[in-house]
């Protein structure tokens, strides 16, 4: 070693150290002990074991399952977490989160069995973390699955402080012979499940109408204005595994999208089997967010139909509509017939014929 090198390193006992550099371990430990009792409210049968072990371990059998089919989903919240953060409103990304890969499960016939989340910020907040992972939690709770593990990642450098990103992923399982799509032929019936507003998606359009709005986040929502405009934007997707688990068991449910970026034109075809055409009459109740974006931003008709839900978060294809709103409504959702399947040739498609004025 050169005298050069030695003179390089630092002093003794002024040498460089992890929290230095910017990682806080024992932050991200208190953080673990703080969120252990939000994962043990989540357990469900088949959890085997709690956090701190290197993998989370399930129990299909235990479960109840005889033949199962594993069914995996992973997402993001996208950039509305962009206005969580400039909102300072934490405790409901974490349902979004849960929401966005639970409903992608549940529409192949999969209960959702367990979920485990990725959170990565510049500076571990402690308390903003745990706002964050308790919405996660109570998302999974909803959703009926347990949160069995995740991973808090602390990387100075990378994130500015006071950015953070999440990712989640959800396994489910469906017995063999009950995975979904099956059976849609014309002449069924497509129903629509309402939204709870504008869900996880398209937020880098919101965010750029609010923008040309002039508004401050603070300022009351011009389309609610009991509430404020990032409260209102902040509301989380709703979950609606409950709902469509109990029209499967029922015998009802033939197909079901998430719909999500790309909206009804895009999601709908992809739970439908060729030679079809799924003609949809937009005439439910719209959340009259939508008709703000659309006013204020100058959005089309055709690019909100093609980026955002516009008021439904699940759409349905039944044989019986009468029995399937019945049972959906008896599980709290608000339901609306929104078009058929008709016979179609080559890929299967979605028409729409817009009433003047849409979205209102």
């Amino acid at each position: 070693m050169t005298s050069g090198d030695h003179e390089s390193k630092p002093a003794a006992g002024n040498g460089l150290t992890y929290r230095a550099a910017g990682v806080d371990i024992e932050a991200a430990d208190a953080l673990v002990e703080t969120i252990k009792p939000l994962a043990r409210a989540t357990n469900r049968r088949g959890v085997m074991g709690g956090l701190g072990g290197f993998g989370a371990l399930f129990d299909l059998k235990a479960a109840g399952f005889v033949d199962p089919v594993l069914v995996s989903g992973t997402d993001g919240v996208g950039t509305k977490l962009k206005v969580a953060i400039e909102t300072g409103i934490h405790d409901t990304v974490g349902v979004d989160l849960v929401a966005m890969c639970v409903n992608d499960i549940v529409v192949q016939g999969a209960e959702p069995l367990f979920f485990l989340d990725y959170f990565a910020t510049g500076r571990l907040d402690p308390r903003e973390a745990r706002e964050v992972i308790a919405g996660i939690a109570s998302g999974c709770n909803e959703a009926g699955c347990a949160l069995v593990g995740g991973e808090t990642a602390e990387m100075p450098g990378l994130y500015r402080e006071g950015d953070y990103d999440l990712a989640g992923f959800a396994v489910g399982a469906a017995e063999r012979g009950h995975l979904l799509p099956r059976g849609v032929v014309p002449g069924d019936t497509v129903l629509g499940l309402a939204s709870s507003g504008v869900h996880s998606n398209a937020f880098s359009l919101v965010r750029r109408v609010v923008e040309v709005s002039g508004l401050s986040w603070s300022a009351p929502a011009p389309f609610d204005p009991e509430v404020t405009l990032g409260q209102a934007l902040m509301v989380p997707t709703r979950i609606y595994v409950p709902a469509l688990l109990a029209l499967h068991r029922a015998g009802l449910l033939k197909a079901a999208a998430h719909i999500t970026g790309g909206g009804l034109p895009g999601n709908l075809p992809r739970v439908l089997p060729e030679d079809t055409v799924a003609v949809l009459e937009p005439f439910w109740s719209i959340p009259p967010v939508f008709g703000w974006l659309a006013r204020t931003g100058g959005v089309a008709p055709d690019e909100m139909l093609r980026v955002f839900n516009c008021g439904i978060g699940m759409a349905v294809v039944v044989a019986d509509p009468d029995a399937a709103t019945e049972l959906l409504r008896d599980q709290g959702e608000s339901v609306a017939r929104i078009g058929r399947i008709d016979a179609g040739s080559g890929p299967a498609e979605v028409r729409i014929e817009l009433p003047a004025g849409w979205p209102g």
